[in-house]
């Protein structure tokens, strides 16, 4: 993208002046027309890159400036007008009443006195007297420049006139002067306030909103924390709750199952009951039945003849039984001595409870 650094670059070399063409190309430069204008608008004695930001303090300090001089030109213009009028009143007034003369000079000059003062006051308040103080401060403005120079234009004394005029134009112009400057004062002074009142309304306005800020934020931070807290609770709580319901679980679990033991233990011990029962019945029936079957062998007359060895081991077992001797045994069997001794002795060595019962003969 870039141009060889060995190749020049082209030079405008024509005849035209420099800055009329482009070093790079060879149309003429126009540059854009601007029309020439003196208005450049009001000054404004806000705070500029120029004139620096002016505070409460300053204006002030420059009112306090423009009435002490403001002052010190009325009380040497009327001292002068005192001096100046005087002689003229002296000469204009009867020999009798001459002591009269410094008293015109003096109300004149009160009269300036007066509309200084209320211009300096309706300036500060901000307020425009209307046209009777605008009449009033003409008026005393000629009347004292008519004073000063009226001796001097009696005689044709244009020096005498230009410098007694001095003081009574100073006087004028300073009252004018001063008016306009307080009114700009005060405007600026309100404009100061009203920016002071402002930047006040904003820096509470922005504290209030950082208040509030840092308000919503620990409420934020409290609502996080106590919903942080309530969750782990619930948390805590749901947890317990799980164990508890598995505890419960587990005790009606283990509760069913010792019911469930419970029962089959039961059920074990009316059947073992049942049994135990059965089994005394049936001993009970069976022992009844072997007595009286045992009664009945032993009612049996002697035998004839020999019986047959099942029904000889019975009657031998019953006589066993019944506590008979072997010969009476013998005799109820028809069998030999000796084999009822041997079924005697197997009686003896068996269990009592292998015995079988004796049916009946």
């Amino acid at each position: 993208m870039n141009a060889d650094p060995t190749t020049p670059a082209p030079v405008n070399t024509g005849p035209a002046p420099a800055g009329t063409r482009s070093p790079h190309t060879a149309e003429p430069f126009t540059p854009a027309p601007r029309a020439f204008t003196t208005d450049t608008g009001a000054f404004t004695p806000g705070p500029s890159v120029m004139n620096g930001p002016v505070d409460a303090d300053q204006i002030r300090s420059a009112e306090r400036a423009l009435t002490l001089g403001t002052w010190l030109i009325v009380f040497g213009a009327m001292l002068f007008s005192v001096l100046t009028v005087t002689p003229l009143m002296r000469a204009h007034t009867p020999h009798r009443w001459d002591w009269t003369a410094p008293i015109l000079p003096l109300v004149v000059d009160a009269a300036v006195v007066i509309v200084v003062r209320l211009d300096s006051v309706l300036a500060r308040l901000g307020h425009d007297g209307g046209r009777w103080p605008a009449v009033l401060r003409t008026m005393t403005g000629a009347m004292t420049l008519s004073l000063n120079i009226a001796d001097s234009a009696l005689k044709k004394d244009m020096v005498g006139v230009a410098v007694h005029a001095v003081a009574p134009l100073l006087l004028i112009v300073t009252a004018e002067t001063g008016l306009a400057y307080r009114r700009a004062i005060s405007d600026a002074l309100a404009a100061e306030q009203a920016r002071q009142h402002a930047a006040r309304i904003a820096r509470e306005q922005a504290a209030a909103e950082r208040a509030e800020a840092e308000r919503q934020r620990v409420r934020e931070e409290r609502e996080h924390q106590a919903r942080l807290v309530r969750e782990q609770r619930e948390h805590e709580a749901a947890l317990a709750r799980e164990e508890r319901q598995r505890a419960e679980a587990a005790e009606r679990e283990r509760q069913a199952e010792r019911e469930r033991a419970a029962q089959e233990r039961e059920r074990a011990e009316r059947r073992e009951r049942e049994r135990e029962h059965a089994r005394r019945d049936a001993e009970h029936k069976r022992a009844e039945r072997a007595e009286r079957e045992r009664r009945a062998l032993l009612k049996t007359p002697p035998a004839a003849e020999k019986r047959p060895e099942p029904e000889a081991r019975q009657i031998v077992a019953a006589a066993f039984a019944a506590g008979l001797s072997v010969r009476a045994a013998a005799e109820r069997c028809g069998w030999s001595i000796g084999w009822v001794a041997g079924r005697y002795q197997e009686l003896r060595d068996a269990p009592t409870d292998r015995q079988d019962p004796v049916p009946a003969a």
